[in-house]
């Protein structure tokens, strides 16, 4: 900085600049990397079929219960899929059905007969997030008489 004495007395303040200003850079690479996602999940735990004299007909032996309280969420990013269900017991007395209602995104199969064996449950899901209702249906004959049957339900995220 050089003070410099001007007209009339006046000091004047002059700074002294370098004459080439060099802008400091840094740089490095960033990469956002996404995996395979895929997630499943069931709104709430236990659903209870229970086929009591208020769903029998006289004269008709196959009794049913309904229950739609439930619904099945989803997230998947990678290419077409499907969800499969199937039930834990190999060899249940009575039937169990279940079916997708109402799917956000896919397509349901319709009511199906739950086995051990994985069976389509919702086909095209793609890369989506999305819902659907789970509704199941418990059918018993009069003549198989009484009991329970303990399903523990699996869903799983495929390649269609």
């Amino acid at each position: 900085m050089k003070l410099i004495q001007g007209t009339a007395g006046a000091l004047v303040v002059v700074a002294m600049l370098p004459l080439c200003a060099h802008a400091q850079t840094a740089n490095h690479t960033v990469r956002v990397s996404v995996s395979v996602i895929t997630a499943l999940q069931v709104s709430s735990g236990a659903v209870n079929l229970n086929i009591t004299g208020a769903d029998a007909i006289a004269g008709q032996d196959l009794m049913t219960a309904v229950d739609q309280s439930t619904s099945l969420l989803w997230g998947v990013n990678s290419s077409i899929k499907k969800v499969t269900i199937q039930t834990s017991l190999a060899a249940p007395a009575f039937t169990l059905k279940a079916e997708a209602v109402n799917p956000t995104q896919g397509t349901s199969t319709g009511e199906i007969t739950l086995s051990s064996i994985p069976q389509d449950f919702l086909l095209n899901i793609g890369r989506s997030s999305g819902s659907c209702g789970l509704r199941y249906r418990g059918e018993a004959l009069a003549s198989q008489g009484v009991g329970t049957d303990a399903h523990s339900i699996s869903f799983t995220v495929a390649n269609q």
